[in-house]
């Protein structure tokens, strides 16, 4: 308690700690397109919440609910590409999360400043009433922060709050060339086989790490999971999403009224995407019944490279789903081992179907991550630079799985053997992998 001997001198007294103080910042974003410029509208400075430090408890999951349950904070990441922000990737329910704000912790002094919050939910929600969402705050001047919070109110106990690490802070060089996002893992998947087929692919084309949003797997599958983590190559990134949430295996609310869909993909692949924005020259988004098949060139790298000189400032690729349906089969490649190993064997089907009239074949995607903000499954539904369709006699995505039509008969298939290029190593691959975790 202060004691004043005059009624102005506590006046003055109460203008200082009014004006050692944090601001608050308030930030109307509008739609992040190329070269758009941010206009900020700084708020009137007010005190610091209870002349609070640098506190709080580690967030401890990667899914973190606040405490309205409306709120779910995945990471924040650092993003100076147009102006110093803190994005923080996340889910909210569209209707009943209006205001958040970033409490920072700031350096080298330790002390928090507030930041109101543009919370942008992503358009491609598809009906669910939850959906991704960027929560971003523009940072304070002179303050390099290293952690936030992030609270419905400027005001309140920090020590109550979780604190997540700001990532991206500091600039790394790339540590991979390609790196592929699969989200989500879940239904207890247990396409064991064909899962180590796509990544013995992988790696046969370029592709260093496998990011894996992880919600359930069978027991065979953890088997597997743990011999690639254990090489190097997958990162498992737990995703317990329906603990918090009602979730759908469908894209669509109409198809399967939940709190959101197909267990927060989109959520999952815009995160995976910031995660390795700084270690990573590619980021590839498709999923593990996919391989983006290169027809011009023995692997992505020298694919890319050539994609990229054909389209100077070109960021997103964009490659046509073509259906190898897993119910018509050949007799190659019919090996007795495999046979006992849960799964599809790829190198058996071969057979596509053709496209047809008036259906849009669906498109996953190879990009630069540094040029992408944000993303669905089948697009980037924001990005600087360019986007483009990558013709099918370069490249096109074989996907082995139930057939989209399935009435057709089999001469109608169109026969494939793209995939037979790469069999000798594909199978002397797998074989390793199968006789370490399976046989």
């Amino acid at each position: 308690m202060i004691h004043c001997g005059k009624k102005h001198i506590c006046a003055v007294v109460a203008c200082i700690l009014i004006s050692a103080s944090i601001l608050i910042c308030s930030w109307k974003d509008p739609q992040l397109q190329n070269n758009i410029t941010r206009k900020i509208f700084p708020q009137e400075t007010i005190a610091s919440p209870a002349g609070q430090l640098c506190r709080g408890k580690p967030a401890q999951n990667v899914i973190t609910p606040l405490k309205d349950n409306r709120t779910f904070i995945i990471s924040p990441y650092f993003d100076d590409r147009e102006s110093k922000v803190t994005r923080v990737i996340g889910i909210v329910h569209h209707e009943d999360v209006k205001q958040l704000y970033c409490w920072f912790c700031c350096q080298p002094n330790g002390k928090i400043y507030v930041s109101k919050a543009n919370i942008d939910v992503h358009s491609d929600r598809f009906g669910f009433p939850y959906g991704a969402a960027d929560i971003v705050c523009l940072e304070p001047k002179n303050c390099d922060p290293t952690h936030v919070a992030i609270h419905q109110s400027p005001h309140g106990n920090i020590d109550q709050l979780p604190r997540f690490e700001i990532k991206n802070r500091k600039a790394e060089t790339f540590s991979v060339d390609f790196t592929i996002c699969i989200s989500a893992m879940f239904g207890n998947y247990n396409n064991v086989l064909q899962f180590i087929q796509s990544m013995e692919m992988y790696k046969i084309l370029g592709v260093q790490k496998v990011v894996i949003y992880k919600n359930n797997c069978s027991h065979l599958m953890e088997k597997v999971l743990k011999f690639y983590m254990e090489e190097g190559t997958v990162e498992i990134i737990p995703w317990p999403i329906n603990s918090h949430l009602k979730v759908s295996s469908k894209w669509h609310f109409s198809m399967d009224a939940k709190d959101i869909g197909y267990y927060g993909q989109i959520t999952a692949l815009n995160d995976c995407i910031y995660r390795n924005m700084q270690r990573s020259k590619f980021v590839v988004l498709n999923d593990a019944d996919e391989i983006i098949l290169p027809l011009k060139h023995p692997d992505w790298k020298t694919m890319m490279s050539s994609l990229q000189e054909q389209n100077p400032g070109t960021g997103i690729f964009l490659f046509e789903n073509h259906i190898f349906p897993e119910d018509v089969s050949t007799h190659m490649f019919n090996i007795s081992s495999w046979n006992t190993v849960p799964g599809v064997n790829i190198l058996q089907h071969v057979h596509r179907e053709p496209d047809r009239k008036d259906v849009f074949n669906p498109r996953k995607m190879i990009i630069d991550p540094r040029k992408v903000i944000q993303t669905s499954v089948h697009s980037v539904l924001r990005a600087y630079g360019n986007s483009v369709n990558v013709p099918m006699d370069v490249a096109l995505i074989y996907h082995c799985r139930v057939p989209l039509q399935g009435n057709l008969p089999r001469e109608s298939l169109i026969r494939d053997t793209t995939l037979w290029r790469y069999n000798s190593s594909l199978i002397m691959n797998v074989n390793k992998v199968l006789y370490q975790t399976v046989l």
